[in-house]
């Protein structure tokens, strides 16, 4: 970990590890992993890679929100309230699990379902919400252009997908040489992830699947400068600064 400008912001630089998950699935894991179980208001970060004939079964959860966003292929969400849907890519399924739900993943049926699982810490007194599912195709997704690249809002301004906790995640796509803007207000903590190629930010250069952990003490506007054709991952969110208990499929 180290300081930029003047204490202002905490980066700290972060690999995942690769976890094997659900029927076969191996996920490259941001957190939680023994070296980082989270990071407030976030609780899991999972890049996963499925084949099919493999996937996640009928499981549990409770006391988070999830958000499966698809870089290709598909996925079918099954769960107890009845819900029953595929989404491709570009599009996004999100679920509160609140006090429980019991749902399946399964992958296209042919070839590579790849995608991104966060989720988001519910705070304490909305433990015990009724659970509830959102499907948002890619068309329904607002994408802003800039110069030499686009931006894919997931949670944000202009998307339809609603959470109880204050979030913005988005998917960036920028061509080599090429610059972005990431602003952060003050308060929040952010992760960016790199899917592909390499980006510069703060002096750090990050690759596919290497990722800054930012803790913002003021609002932010830091430059991101792509080496190559690249991608990556952003979201950032406000802390609810109360214990979280991970167990599993729980976030009590």
């Amino acid at each position: 970990m180290h300081d930029l400008q003047e204490n202002l912001v905490m980066l700290t630089r972060a690999y995942p590890q690769e976890t094997l998950e659900g029927d076969g699935v191996v996920v490259n894991r941001l957190f939680p992993i023994s070296k980082r179980m989270n990071f407030d208001p976030f609780v899991l970060w999972d890049h996963f890679n499925i084949s099919a004939g493999h996937g996640f079964p009928d499981h549990p959860h409770r006391g988070f929100e999830a958000i499966t966003y698809m870089l290709t292929g598909g996925m079918h969400h099954k769960d107890n309230l009845g819900n029953d849907a595929f989404v491709s890519k570009g599009g996004a399924q999100v679920f509160c699990a609140g006090k429980g739900i019991v749902h399946s993943e399964m992958p296209a049926e042919e070839g590579q379902s790849v995608g991104i699982q966060l989720w988001i810490n519910l705070p304490k007194r909305l433990k015990t919400i009724k659970p509830s599912y959102q499907q948002v195709l890619s068309e329904n997704l607002p994408v802003t252009t800039f110069e030499g690249g686009y931006c894919r809002t997931i949670v944000g301004e202009g998307s339809p997908i609603e959470l109880h906790t204050d979030i913005t995640y988005q998917h960036v796509k920028i061509e080599q040489n090429k610059q972005y803007q990431i602003y952060i207000n003050q308060g929040l903590n952010a992760v960016i992830y790199a899917l592909s190629g390499d980006i510069v930010l703060a002096g750090e250069t990050l690759s596919s699947t290497e990722s800054l952990l930012i803790e913002a003490d003021e609002e932010q506007n830091l430059s991101i400068q792509a080496k190559t054709d690249s991608e990556f991952m952003f979201c950032c969110g406000l802390p609810h600064h109360q214990p979280i208990y991970q167990h599993g499929p729980y976030v009590d």
